[in-house]
This record gives C-alpha cells, sequence and structure tokens, in this order.
C-alpha cells in the first residue's frame, strides 16, 4: 500500500469533508486502494461475482479502485461512499487532520504478499548477507521504505550498512534489480509470482519481520449513522468471500483472474501463497471476521514512525469504531 503523498492529499480531504453528504439509498460503491492491481482488495471481487453482496442485502455496483494513500480517503469522501478499504496510515493521517472517518474493521493482518527479490545468484542468503548491499524501496514514505528498515532491525543493522536507493516503483525495482542497479528489493505479489523465472525469494516478509497491519476498512461518520445496515451488509458479504477463497482456491482464481485481468495459473499461486503458507504464528493475511489485531497495527504505525509518516500519538479510541464488528455477520446480513 502506498503511504508517499498522502500529507498533500490529505489537505483535500479536511476541505472537502464539511461539504459531503451521504446517500441513503442502498445501491452505493465502495472504494478499495489498489483494486484490480493488489492483493488486499481480491476478496470484493469474489463478494461481487457470487452475489454476495446481493445476499447480504448491499446493492454494491461497483468497486473502485486508486493508486492508495490519500486519494483512495479523498474518493471514499468525495464519492459519497458507505466504506472503504485503505492503508492504515492514511486512515491515521485522515481521521488526525480532521476527516470525518472511523476504522471499523481490520481487513488484512500482515503483509505476506512481500517477498525481498535477489538475482538466483545473489550471495544473499541469510539477513546478515545484506550489509554492504544496495537494497531499492520505491518511493519515501512508502510502505517499501518502511519494510527495509524493519529488515535491517531484523539484521541487527544501521542504515549506514545498507545503501538504500528509490526506484519510484515495484516495476522499476524489478528493472534495476535485473540490471545490477540494486541487489535485493521488496516486491508484492502478484509481481514475484510473475517474476518467479527471473529472481529468487530471499526472504518472505512474515519470516523476518512482525505481524504488520495492511489495510482497514473505514466509513464517515455520517454513513455509520445513516446507512448502518448498508455498511453492516457489506462487511458480512466481505466476510463470506474470504470464506470462499479458503475453501476454493481453484473457482476463486477464476474469478479473480477475469476481474484483475490476470493469469488464471498466475493468481492460484497468489492465493495459494497467501492462504495456505501460514506465517509465523498463524495469523492468516486476509482477516476474515475483521477484528481488530492491536499488535499487527501497532506494529504498522511504529514502521511508518520509521519513515515518518506518522509524527503524533495514536489513541486508537479515537479513531476505532468497534461496534461494527458485534453485529456483523449475524441475522439477515449473514445468509
Amino acid at each position: 500500500m502506498k503511504t508517499h503523498g498522502v500529507r498533500l492529499a490529505l489537505v483535500l480531504v479536511v476541505a472537502l469533508a464539511p461539504l459531503l453528504t451521504v446517500t441513503t439509498a442502498t445501491a452505493a460503491e465502495i472504494e478499495a486502494s489498489n483494486y484490480g492491481t493488489t492483493t488486499n482488495g481480491m476478496p470484493y471481487a469474489i463478494a461481487k461475482a457470487k452475489g454476495f453482496f446481493k445476499d447480504a442485502g448491499a446493492d454494491i455496483t461497483g468497486v473502485r479502485g486508486s493508486e492508495g494513500g490519500g486519494t483512495s480517503i479523498r474518493n471514499l469522501l468525495g464519492g459519497n461512499m458507505p466504506y472503504g478499504e485503505v492503508s492504515l496510515a492514511s486512515a491515521v493521517l485522515a481521521i488526525q487532520g480532521g476527516a470525518d472517518l472511523k476504522i471499523i474493521s481490520e481487513n488484512v493482518y500482515t503483509v505476506a504478499e512481500f517477498y525481498w527479490l535477489v538475482k538466483p545468484d545473489s550471495a544473499i542468503q541469510t539477513l546478515k548477507d545484506i550489509k554492504g548491499k544496495r537494497a531499492g524501496f520505491t518511493n519515501p514514505q512508502s510502505t517499501s521504505q518502511a519494510m527495509d528498515y524493519l529488515l535491517l532491525e531484523a539484521a541487527g543493522l544501521k542504515e549506514t550498512d545498507v545503501e538504500l536507493i528509490k526506484t519510484g516503483g515495484f516495476g522499476a525495482g524489478v528493472t534495476a534489480l535485473a540490471h545490477g542497479g540494486i541487489d535485493i528489493m521488496p516486491v508484492a505479489e502478484p509481481l514475484w509470482t510473475l517474476n518467479q523465472s527471473r529472481f529468487r525469494a530471499a526472504f518472505w516478509a512474515p519470516e523476518v519481520l512482525p505481524p504488520l497491519c495492511n489495510v482497514v476498512g473505514v466509513t464517515t461518520g455520517r454513513a455509520a449513522r445513516e446507512n448502518r445496515d448498508l455498511i453492516l451488509a457489506i462487511l458480512a458479504a466481505r466476510r463470506k468471500a474470504v470464506e470462499f477463497m479458503t475453501a476454493n482456491l481453484d473457482e476463486s482464481a477464476q474469478i479473480i483472474a477475469k476481474d484483475y485481468q490476470m493469469d488464471a495459473a498466475a493468481v492460484r499461486n497468489v492465493l495459494r501463497n497467501l492462504i495456505e503458507k501460514k506465517a509465523p504464528g498463524g495469523l492468516p493475511y486476509w482477516s476474515p471476521t475483521g477484528q481488530f489485531n492491536w499488535g499487527s497495527m501497532n506494529n504498522m504505525i511504529r514502521a511508518q514512525r520509521l519513515v515518518g509518516v506518522i509524527k503524533s500519538d495514536v489513541d486508537w479510541s479515537k479513531l476505532v469504531d468497534e461496534s461494527f464488528l458485534s453485529t456483523a455477520g449475524k441475522g439477515p446480513a449473514a445468509k
């Protein structure tokens, strides 16, 4: 999930917030950062195709994707949407900046979609081997930069022990790695799956880093008051989709591949890596219920502090509304 550029976008977010209204109609779009390109939003493709939104009582007309960060928050508010899935840092910064938002679910518990890639003949075999090497990251204040910092911590190294190089994006990072411009690069699925023949995965994020909350579900204060049943239905549909993905890997891969315009075999491999490959401690990638794991959320906040995205203290009691989780999945919404 991208976090760079969030602060600039929040200026517009806060300016827009007082002018926005929330539709009380059942039909609605929802926002999911990087939908169609990254893994966090895959359950929504299932919920659409299998009719889980409709079954739960939500007439969801589409899932809108964006590049993440403040753009997702701005789309959520400007589009009068009842629900959005955004990075934790984006949500925290928006609320601290005055946006009328609440975090209502934790949707992804880990960064299990991330791998650090090296060339097949690379000398990097252990964490200690990254000393003196050139490590890529996408952009300043990005999640990939934060993960590089955490990797150095895990290796017991200082920032000066590794040359950190901005690549401008994951694709550019893969190209730089292939041409010898860097020695190691963190990338997110499906890039790892699509490049397995060219590179070797030196490290899998959950094996070297603590659990890190990836994305959360958010809603506006007004939507929480006026469209509560719709939000509960969306949460119930997402929960059913995660359960379906876990039990039906092949069919899920076909559905997601069509929606994401990707190869079905590649998507299946991504799903297998995220569902069947267990992280230490057994914490899943997609949260099936949306329940909060405070450890993973605090870990991500600390990671964002390392790169200067989050600067002030975080008081979860002022940012989070747990009431939607106490009833999500019960009654008519849980067909």
